[in-house]
């Protein structure tokens, strides 16, 4: 009987294994966001989140073409990928001090 007791802590131990594992894998999915053509999208949510401002703010920067965006049935979309190179070419470095 001792050879059933740790069978049965082994099948215990590897449904523990298990469901941590189906744990992380639906948490990793849950914020995965697939590539659309080589490109993601972020929504004005989920743009004004990453860079900390407003939606407001992000009309303002569209509706004076600072942003470059999708309009797609109401929706705006930005390509991830635009506003890296708008961020890296608007780079300002640390000036040296004398």
């Amino acid at each position: 009987m001792p050879e059933l007791k740790t069978f049965n802590k082994k099948i215990a131990d590897l449904h523990v294994l298990i469901e941590n594992v189906k744990s992380k894998i639906e948490k990793t999915f849950g914020h995965y966001k697939p590539l659309f053509n080589g490109e993601r999208y972020l929504t004005d949510y989920q743009l004004s989140k990453k860079m900390n401002i407003s939606r407001r703010t992000l009309q303002t920067y569209r509706d004076k073409g600072l942003l470059p965006y999708i309009l797609l049935g109401g929706k705006v979309l930005y390509k991830e990928s635009d506003i890296e190179k708008l961020l890296e070419e608007n780079y300002l470095g640390a000036w040296k001090r004398c």
